[in-house]
């Protein structure tokens, strides 16, 4: 059984982020549910994560929880916030093809 979860966040709804996303994606490796838990910023996310220090020290939490987080390249480019996407720590890379791979891998992903 794959027990990789991926998390494709889309929304730039900071409720969606402390009251659900983080919240799952923390508890979900302290407790176990998990064994990996990678986040993808895709769409808004890219440009709340970067313009938001609240969200930004959320993240950096769950970075130092364990969680892996990558950032679609072309989103952040499109949105101008590579340096700060990049300077939090985030692999920032093109992720369609990755994505993809995730899903033909059998890799569960959650959808927000």
């Amino acid at each position: 059984m794959n027990n990789k979860l991926n998390i494709l966040w889309t929304t730039d709804n900071r409720d969606t982020v402390f009251n659900m996303l983080s919240m799952y994606a923390i508890n979900s490796v302290h407790k176990g549910w998990w064994k990996h838990v990678n986040i993808i910023l895709w769409g808004a996310s890219v440009k709340l994560v970067a313009n938001d220090t609240q969200v930004q020290t959320e993240v950096l939490e769950m970075m130092n929880s364990g969680i892996n987080i990558e950032a679609c390249q072309h989103c952040c480019e499109i949105f101008d916030v590579v340096p700060t996407i990049q300077n939090l720590g985030i692999t920032v890379k093109y992720i369609g093809e990755s994505l993809t791979q995730y899903i033909k891998d059998g890799e569960h992903v959650l959808y927000l």
